[in-house]
């Protein structure tokens, strides 16, 4: 598998393609205010190649804060490119276009993988999307863009998932989390009073929201969406945590970034050592694959902002560039097989 990946901090489509010649995919980043026309212009630059597109920073083991980042496959895979509409009212309407794209790849056992962009309302596309993911054996990776816009093949979408189905005709993929989070202690709180549509936490263990987890941490009303990026909560899933990170204050509860059903069981979390979790990443990958054609993942933005913030964020990148090709971006939630997560890192490793 031949992997190309460029950028540009001045915005230009060309300078970040240069020397990219043919290709099987095209995956770009870039900022808001160009990003329809530099969906134009890649469309233009290179006709009838499948494009995904989302607004956000790029990365290969340096960030790209501002500007367009490419990565392109090739070869070596079997790629279709799709668009689900109208996710925030009708995720499943347009189901049957990802079935029929899924199906024209031919998909294998272990070599078969979905990257998407959301343009918002995740968790429906993935719970709808769950049923395939199972009957195929997918593996799934993606991200929430900026802006409320996605791009596929040249056309710009609000209220939308656009996909690459991406078959890897040399070899294995496998899809993984990495979470520099762990419980704080065993103490389980159950959530109610909640609002799904909102992603409203109203209460916890039946005591306003709000009051409980500055009881908790320590925080005073001010400071609560700071102390998310050290103390979010985890959801429980069997023997997993998926984080949900706060968004804001609501009255006496909580707008978190991923959406809370009454009942649910949360746990607080704290931070590990970063360096310490990617090490452990690296080793567990490289304990899977023999040999690495490329990584492509998503860091929340969270994660951004915490590595920058502990001037660790160049060193994490390098350290996952180390198992090979390593490109990515920085979402506003994450995609790992059928979970909407947030403040993780995802990734799709292609053998």
């Amino acid at each position: 598998m031949d992997i190309f990946h460029g950028k540009s901090s001045s915005g230009s489509v060309a300078e970040a393609a240069k020397g990219l010649g043919s290709a099987k995919l095209i995956i770009m980043t870039t900022t808001a205010d160009e990003f329809e026309k530099n969906v134009a212009e890649l469309s233009k630059v290179f006709p009838g190649v499948p494009s995904i597109s989302c607004v956000g920073m790029g990365y290969d083991t340096s960030i790209l804060e501002k500007g367009v980042f490419i990565t392109a496959f090739k070869d070596g895979v079997t790629v279709a490119t799709g668009v689900l509409e109208k996710v925030s009212v009708s995720p499943a309407r347009y189901i049957s276009r990802i079935e029929k794209d899924i199906e024209a790849v031919r998909p294998g056992k272990d070599n078969t993988a979905i990257i998407d962009f959301c343009a918002g309302n995740d968790a429906a596309v993935l719970t709808t999307l769950s049923g395939l993911i199972k009957k195929y054996g997918l593996q799934v990776m993606g991200a929430t863009g900026d802006a409320g816009k996605v791009a596929v093949d040249g056309t710009v979408y609000e209220d939308a998932m656009v996909y690459a189905v991406i078959r890897n005709e040399g070899g294995k993929v496998k899809a993984y989390k990495e979470n520099i989070y762990e419980p704080r202690d065993n103490k389980q709180l159950i959530a109610s009073k909640t609002d799904k549509t909102k992603y409203y936490l109203g209460e916890l263990n039946g005591r306003p929201a709000k009051q409980m987890y500055m009881d908790l941490t320590g925080a005073t009303e001010s400071k609560i969406v700071d102390q998310t990026f050290r103390n979010p909560f985890g959801k429980m899933m069997g023997g997993d945590v998926c984080i949900a990170s706060i968004k804001a204050v609501s009255g006496n509860g909580l707008i978190l970034y991923r959406q809370i059903n009454d009942s649910d069981i949360l746990t607080l979390l704290e931070m590990r050592d970063p360096m310490e979790i990617a090490q452990t990443t690296v080793d567990k990958i490289h304990s899977d694959f023999s040999h690495i054609s490329v990584i492509f993942s998503v860091n929340c933005i969270f994660r951004y902002l915490v590595l920058k913030e502990r001037n660790e964020l160049g060193t994490y990148l390098s350290k996952i560039g180390t198992l090979g090709t390593s490109c990515g971006l920085v979402g506003f939630g994450e995609h790992f097989n059928t979970q909407f997560v947030n403040q993780t890192m995802t990734c799709i490793v292609f053998e």
